[in-house]
């Protein structure tokens, strides 16, 4: 018995031995793969930005004036009117090695300032919602929802409360509008809220 146990105990000890040996491998390959694309990311020359998919906010479309004398809504007013004068462009899902092949290093800066934009747009754009959907404007808090969902929000937020909206007026044929959407995106959000929709709507 005290042999089969040794020799049960050598095979899981070797087991786990080739198991790391198999992780470390893997490791050092993706290791030296990215530093070869940072390698040549930082050659590659400036190209022309015009190309990007810009976002541009809508505000004459937005309804600033509800909620007038709310503190929360008045600062996203404020933060997106500020922002609609700014590029800004979705960028989730691209690493600044991504970036660099893909426009060369010394458009890096902007790139980063016009994602990190689209993050403070589409944050700012559910916050406002969300005040809009508490004090009973889901309605005009859809227009702003939609914007970002056009724009591919990965705030997970942003889906259900839509798809809820759309429920509660008899619109449930937009969940499958609303999942397609969310099929698109590059965040590692996207399975989550699919997962999420799925459960809510699954014959839909």
């Amino acid at each position: 018995m005290l042999i089969g146990f040794s020799a049960s105990f050598i095979a899981f000890v070797i087991l786990i031995a080739v198991s790391i040996k198999q992780q470390n491998k893997r490791y050092q390959e993706k290791n030296k793969e990215f530093w070869e694309r940072e390698h040549l990311s930082n050659s590659i020359r400036k190209k022309s930005l015009d190309g990007l998919d810009y976002i541009t906010i809508p505000m004459s479309g937005f309804p600033t004036d509800l909620l007038p004398e709310n503190e929360t809504v008045a600062e996203c007013i404020e933060t997106l009117t500020s922002l609609s004068d700014q590029k800004i462009v979705n960028l989730t899902g691209l690493s600044n090695t991504d970036l660099k092949l893909e426009y060369g290093t010394a458009n890096l800066t902007p790139l980063i300032e016009y994602d990190t934009n689209f993050v403070t747009t589409v944050r700012t754009v559910q916050k406002w919602a969300d005040e809009l959907i508490n004090a009973g404007y889901t309605k005009e808090a859809s227009l702003l929802m939609e914007f970002a969902l056009h724009a591919k929000t990965d705030i997970s937020r942003t889906y259900y409360c839509l798809a809820e909206y759309y429920v509660s007026i008899g619109r449930s044929e937009e969940i499958e509008r609303i999942k397609a959407v969310a099929k698109t995106l590059k965040s590692a959000n996207k399975n989550v809220i699919l997962k999420h929709l799925n459960e809510l709507y699954p014959d839909i």
